[in-house]
């Protein structure tokens, strides 16, 4: 039995998906999808029912219910801030169990993944969102691209602010790869200026980071 249901009102095919892979084919790159994951099939069936305006409005601002964060829900790219669409979204995924980290970066406003890095073993999440940052940056610099780039770490934002990956991270023979990439991080950032702003993603305004990848 999955442990998710996904819902997508607005997307290629609207309906009830039983796995994020199905769903995601129906949204990713799709203007203005509508959806959400939910814990059970009887759940997703009633709000896919009821409609996604019906559902939101039944919704506290602030509730959580069955452990799904409801200020979490999806927002239209219509709805962002036109200086939002027009910028990138870094996310890492990281694995608790296997300690396997992977990110990307995604353009807002047309869904598509500018690049994917990994997966690295023996990692962590904060350090995955360090990488994607600076590699944005490197890559925005190399390329003349000005726009600001969103990331859900706050730690990740203050190291790059600080040019130096704060991780207590330990060095292990599986993640030799991973401090090189970090070394070379920081010495970029020692060696070079930028103009991008580096910014907090509102979830709780604009719902899930564009780039995440949809493993919660």
């Amino acid at each position: 039995m999955p442990s998710k249901y996904y819902v997508v009102w607005k997307g290629r095919k609207p309906g009830v998906y039983a796995s994020w892979d199905e769903a995601r084919a129906q949204v990713d790159g799709f203007a203005g999808a509508r959806y959400k994951s939910f814990p059970n099939r009887s759940d997703a069936e009633k709000s896919f029912a009821a409609g996604y305006e019906e559902y939101v409005v039944a919704q506290p601002d602030t509730h959580k219910k069955h452990g799904v964060d409801l200020n979490r829900a999806p927002v239209s790219l219509e709805d962002l801030p036109a200086k939002v669409r027009n910028s990138y979204a870094v996310d890492s995924a990281w694995n608790s169990v296997s300690k396997v980290m992977e990110y990307r970066c995604v353009k807002i406003d047309l869904m598509t993944e500018l690049f994917h890095q990994g997966p690295f073993d023996d990692s962590t999440n904060n350090v995955g969102e360090f990488l994607a940052v600076v590699h944005a940056l490197a890559l925005f610099k190399n390329q003349g691209i000005s726009s600001a780039i969103y990331t859900d770490s706050l730690n990740a934002i203050s190291w790059v602010a600080q040019g130096k990956c704060k991780s207590k991270l330990a060095r292990t023979e599986k993640n030799g790869h991973v401090f090189d990439l970090i070394e070379r991080a920081e010495v970029w950032l020692r060696d070079n200026e930028y103009s991008n702003a580096v910014l907090k993603w509102n979830t709780e305004a604009w719902g899930e980071n564009p780039a995440d990848f949809g493993r919660k």
